[in-house]
């Protein structure tokens, strides 16, 4: 049974294609397994909307944690680098920044919300993902990292973050 006081909806978020080409904000095209093949992977994948900026500060408080650990983390938004850039502002220059304009990441973990906090481990296996934004949903993802890996744990919420919200589809609007 569903809590009426959640916000999110079940992760139904699966195992992406390795082989699937992604490019950075610098234009550096590799497979994900290429990504991932020294450490595990910590996304925060953003819409491409000018809202999404409201996320960087969360991103930023757990990438400040898990960015010693044995983990990449990185923002993916759904939008082409201009997009990307304005949106993030300047987490460019201090945070690994993948472009994902036709949203082939997003569609191939199987994600129907976003923002979405996204744990991959280095074979690109799914450990675990939260869609939208449900700071329970996002600290029990961070809970997990610092589980496997074996680190500390970030305090995913702050003060002036966004209200719970269910975010917005994945899907490109047609």
């Amino acid at each position: 049974m569903r809590d009426p006081g959640r916000t999110t909806f079940p992760a139904v978020a699966s195992d992406p294609d390795p082989t699937l080409e992604l490019s950075s904000l610098r234009g550096v095209t590799r497979t994900l397994d290429d990504w991932s093949t020294m450490f595990h992977l910590c996304l925060v994948i953003l819409p491409d909307r000018p809202e999404a900026s409201r996320w960087v500060p969360v991103a930023r408080r757990i990438f400040r944690t898990f960015g010693d650990a044995d983990c990449r983390t990185a923002f993916c938004v759904t939008g082409p680098r201009a997009i990307a850039e304005r949106i993030l502002g300047d987490a460019t220059s201090d945070s690994l920044v993948f472009v994902d304009p036709g949203r082939a990441l997003v569609k191939s973990l199987g994600l129907e919300r976003l923002p979405a906090f996204v744990h991959l481990r280095q074979d690109t296996s799914l450990v675990v993902a939260a869609e939208g934004w449900d700071p329970r949903e996002w600290q029990r993802v961070a809970r997990e990292v610092g589980k496997v890996l074996a680190w500390t744990v970030p305090e995913v919420a702050g003060a002036g973050d966004p209200a719970p919200t269910p975010g917005w589809p994945a899907e490109i609007p047609r």
